[in-house]
Parts: structure tokens; sequence; C-alpha cells
């Protein structure tokens, strides 16, 4: 493989930038771009440790910057490979300008993820763990980022790995049974096979079941404020964000579109959708939006409609009460705080009712309360155990277990031992598509796309020689 460079940092200026290599002719390459404060042949200085110094102009020789350079010796890097990676000072330009040194002295510019791409191919992770590695950065919360981090360090990998062990005995003992015939050990197998199957079901389930929790910590929660116009919606919205982020007027109507932010309730994202007021519309242009609100509604995981105290249940607030039903939802009446007569009857016995003032900025701690309650957020805890976030391995883990539940269904009919084999190779290779064994190109191609390293376009665009 070649050796590989590209800008590890933002695209901003900073205190510091760092540049990263990676290759077999990492070192070479430096040594043509990097003079050491004390001289050192460039080769014999040590892995993890760092040199101070001077990155110089490729053809000129001319000092470009003062820096810091890391050493990293085979195997024990990021990638496995010689790596070193220049601290410089973080100027946009001069990174540019470091970055293009390395080009010049006969590095390639990485591709988007291939520092993480050569770290599993390499052996030193699996392809989940490479994936851990995109969740860390476009983590939201905390509890997101410590999720990713649990796998990044291996405890889906290490749960998967006791299983295919499992697995692997479980066709061991079939390869006997057929093999050795003549123990007449069927019996005893079958029961045996039952019981680890049994367990494996199990481990498959516990697994495929902590996708709830995963979904949740990693995608939010959608939620979609409904209403008829200026009922609160952008008042609510601003309240829960606490800061003024929708236009708020008496003139109904003002939301035409919709406005999306997220709020960290709990270590969970919440994405509050704020729609377009529920009424009759009097143009193309408010139809379309009422059109849009609805569908919001429809694929949100909670509706918290919205009603104005002060109004008695009209047609519109009927309509939005309909679109509620069977769906996770809170109704909340605002604008308690100018309450002028007795609070709406509200005909609706399944939904939790809360009384708000917007404009106070009351009832916002008992709404939090009740979306935390509604999904359990508090029993939401990260312990040492695997939780699966991605759907991508959700699908392979429910293909496993049905795998399983057809191998257990072949025993429990009394087929030939050697038909177990085939639904327990499949619950293999799909464990295989989670960790990369079984994994196709176009998945690893596409997986190692979503990275953002390919933020430095225009130098690798120069073509420099």
């Amino acid at each position: 493989m070649s050796t590989i460079a590209a800008i590890s940092t933002a695209p901003a200026n900073g205190g510091i930038g760092i540049i990263r290599m990676s290759g077999k002719k990492c070192f070479e390459i430096l040594d043509k771009i990097f003079i050491p404060k004390q001289k050192q042949n460039i080769e014999d200085i040590p892995g993890y440790s760092i040199k101070y110094g001077y990155i110089i102009d490729f053809n000129t020789k001319q000092k470009i910057d003062e820096v810091l350079v890391s050493f990293f010796k085979t195997p024990k890097s990021y990638t496995t490979e010689n790596m070193c990676e220049i601290n410089s000072h973080g100027g946009v330009v001069i990174e540019q300008k470091i970055l293009e040194q390395c080009l010049l002295a006969g590095a390639e510019m990485a591709e988007p993820g291939e520092f993480t791409k050569r770290a599993f191919l390499n052996g030193r992770i699996d392809l989940s763990q490479a994936e851990a590695v995109i969740d860390i950065l476009n983590a939201k919360t905390e509890k997101e980022s410590k999720a990713s981090m649990h796998q990044l360090e291996g405890y889906l990998s290490n749960d998967l790995k006791k299983i295919k062990e499992k697995l692997l005995e479980i066709m061991a003992t079939i390869e006997v049974g057929i093999d050795y015939p003549e123990y007449e050990i069927e019996e005893v197998t079958n029961l045996d096979l039952e019981n680890s199957l049994k367990q494996i079901l199990k481990e498959f389930q516990i697994l495929e079941k902590s996708f709830d929790k995963g979904k949740i910590l990693r995608d939010g929660i959608k939620v979609a404020i409904i209403g008829r116009p200026n009922a609160g919606k952008s008042s609510l919205l601003n309240c829960l964000l606490r800061e003024e982020r929708a236009i708020v007027t008496e003139i109904e109507g003002t939301t035409r579109d919709t406005i999306e932010e997220y709020i960290n309730i709990e270590g969970v994202p919440f994405k509050i959708i704020d729609t377009a007021g529920i009424r009759k519309a009097k143009d193309e242009v408010e139809k379309i939006g009422i059109e849009k609100a609805k569908e919001m509604a429809e694929e949100a995981d909670l509706i918290i409609a919205i009603l104005d105290s002060n109004k008695q249940i009209e047609e519109e607030d009927k309509e939005i009460l309909e679109m509620i039903k069977g769906k996770k939802a809170i109704i909340v009446l605002n604008k308690v705080d100018i309450l002028k007569k007795e609070k709406p009857i509200i005909p609706d016995k399944e939904h939790k009712i809360i009384a708000i003032s917007a404009k106070e900025k009351t009832g916002i701690e008992e709404l939090y309360q009740e979306m935390i309650n509604l999904f359990s957020l508090n029993k939401i805890q990260l312990q040492d155990e695997s939780l699966i976030t991605n759907v991508r391995h959700k699908n392979a883990i429910t293909k496993a277990r049905k795998s399983i539940e057809k191998a257990l269904e072949t025993i429990q009919k009394g087929l030939p031992i050697d038909l177990i084999a085939i639904p327990v190779k499949e619950a293999l290779e799909s464990i295989g598509e989670i960790t990369g064994e079984n994994a196709s190109e176009s998945i690893i191609e596409e997986i190692f796309a979503r990275f953002c390293l390919g933020k430095w376009q225009n130098i690798k665009n120069k073509h420099v020689k």
C-alpha cells in the first residue's frame, strides 16, 4: 500500500493543526521535509516519541513552520503501519502548505476514512469498531458518545466473538455426528445442541432488544409540535430550546415551513419540529405547509399537540386530537397565564394533559419530565454491555436470530442432524457481516465513505507532483 497523508484537524484556524502520514515510506518521506532541532537519523527515532524541529519546503529547503512530530512505528500505531503526526501551528494556510510538502515528497492524498480503513484491513479493529469511530465523530450527546466508545472498545465485537465460538463448537459437534454415526450419540447430541442453541438464541435476542435503546441514543427522538395557528407552537419551541429560535408574532400563520432543532434531555437528543398551524388553507403555500405539518406528525416518535386554554375546542382542535389517537403524544394547554375562564374540556382520556405558559415559561419542567417518562429515558443506563446503535448491525443480528430459530425447529422436528448445519452457517455469516469478515466490498466502501476526512479536496485536486 502507498503512504498516505491528510490534515486531521478541522478546516479552521486554531492553536494547533495536525497533518498525519501512514505507510511503509512514512519516515523516508518525512526525512525529506523535516529537520529535527537535534540532528538525528529519522529512521533511528524510536516509536512513541516526539521530536521538535522544522518543516522545510521540499524544493527550496526554506523553513515553513516550527513543529513537533510524533513517531509511531509498526505495528504499534493506529493503522499498524509506520505513522507520524506533524503538530504545526493551526492556521489553514500553513496546514495546507505542510500537507503539500508531504505530497511533493512522495505521499498520496488519503481518501475519506482511509486511516481507519487501513486499521480495519490490517486487523487492528473490526468493521463494527470502524463504524464506532464514525459514530463518535457524529455524536450529539454524551450518552451517544459513550455508547459509541463502548463499541470502539470492542464490547460488541467480544460478545459476537463468544457467540461465534459457541456456533463453531456446534458445527464441530454436528460434524462428529455426521462422520462417526457408529457411535450412536445422535440423541444425546441433539439434546446438547438444543440447549446450546437456546442459549445462543437468548444472547441474540438480548442484542436485538438493545437496539430499542441504541436507536434512541443514536438517532434521537423526533418530536412534532402541532396545533392551530397562534396556539403557541413557536413559543413552545423557543421554551424547549431555551433560546429565541422561531419568530413569534400575534399574526396567525407566521410559521409556513417546519423549523427543526435538537435539544438534549437526559443525554438523549430530541429533534423538535415546529410546524405550520393546522387550519383550512387560504393559499397554495399555506396548504403545502399544513400538509407537511401532518406528514411530520405522522412520522414523529412523539407529538406535542398544543391547544389555546382560552379558546373552546373547535374543528381544527378536533382534527388535531384525531391525529394523535393511538400515538405517543402529550396535550399541552398553553396561555394559562392569561386564562380568563375555565379551561376547555378536552375529549381525550388517552394522553396526559399539561398546562403551561410558554410566555412565562411555566409548566415546561413538567413537560420535560413527561417526555422522559414516555420513553423511559431514566432506564437507559450505559453499563459494561453491548448496545446496538446501528441499523446494519441490528438487521444482521435479526437474520442470525431467525437462523438459530430455524436450527431449533429442525431439531424439534427430529430431522437429520446434518440439516442443522445450514442455518448455523447462516448465523455465522450474519456475524461476519457485522465484523467485516463476510461484508461485501461495496458495504465496506460505503461505510468508509461516511468519514469526514475529505475536507481538503483542493489540495488533492491540485495534482501535486
